[in-house]
C-alpha cells in the first residue's frame, strides 16, 4: 500500500475542513482557521488570522478542493480554479539556489510575509509539491456528491473513485441498480 506523503497528508487535511454530508466547516472563521493552522504547527497558538488571511485561505481550499473533485467528463468550476490561482499568487515563496549539497531546490515562504500568510504559503508550497511531482492526481474527492471527501488513492491504477467503497461505492451501485431496474420496469425487490 503506498502510504501518502506529508504534503499530501496536509493538502487533505485542509481540504476535508469542510465535511459537505454533516454540512460543517472547521474554517468557518479566522479564530477557526488559526486553531487549525497552529494545530499543525504551521502558525504560533497566538498567531493572528486577519479577515484578508482568512478569505484568501478559504478561496485556496475551494479552489483546491475543485480540482480533486474533477473526475473523467466532468468540467471544473473556472471561477474557483481561478480564485485559488489569485491565492497563491498572494502566497509568495521561494526557492534555494544553494549549491549541491546545500539544499537546493527547497521551497520555503517569502521571508517578509506576515505569519498567517507564511502559514498558508506552506500550504501553497505542499500543494506546489504534489502538483510538481505529479501525486496531485492521487489526491481525489469522493464521487459521491453527499460526500465530497478527499482521499489519498492507493490503487496502481489510480482509479478509486469513492472514499470508501463500503459506504459511498456501495450507495452509488444501489442507486445505479435500483434506476435499472426501475427503467426496465422491473419492480424493486
Amino acid at each position: 500500500m503506498l502510504d501518502a506523503p506529508a504534503p499530501a497528508r496536509l493538502i487533505e487535511a485542509f481540504v476535508n475542513t469542510v465535511d459537505v454530508e454533516l454540512g460543517t466547516d472547521e474554517l468557518d472563521t479566522a479564530g477557526g482557521l488559526r486553531t487549525w493552522l497552529a494545530a499543525r504547527g504551521l502558525l504560533d497558538r497566538d498567531g493572528v488570522v486577519s479577515a484578508e488571511d482568512h478569505a484568501l485561505g478559504l478561496r485556496l481550499r475551494t479552489g483546491i478542493r475543485e480540482e480533486l473533485g474533477v473526475n473523467v467528463g466532468d468540467t471544473a468550476d473556472a471561477a474557483l480554479l481561478a480564485g485559488a490561482d489569485e491565492a497563491l499568487r498572494e502566497l509568495p515563496v521561494l526557492i534555494t539556489a544553494g549549491g549541491r549539497y546545500a539544499g537546493a531546490g527547497v521551497l520555503f515562504p517569502a521571508p517578509d510575509l506576515p505569519p498567517a500568510r507564511k502559514a498558508l504559503a506552506g500550504l501553497a508550497i505542499a500543494w506546489s509539491e504534489l502538483a510538481i511531482t505529479g501525486q496531485s492526481a492521487r489526491l481525489k474527492r469522493c464521487a459521491e456528491h453527499a460526500c465530497a471527501w478527499v482521499f489519498w488513492d492507493v490503487s496502481k491504477n489510480r482509479s478509486r473513485r469513492w472514499c470508501s467503497m463500503r459506504v459511498c461505492g456501495n450507495r452509488a451501485k444501489a442507486r445505479r441498480y435500483t434506476a435499472k431496474r426501475t427503467a426496465s420496469g422491473a419492480r424493486p425487490a
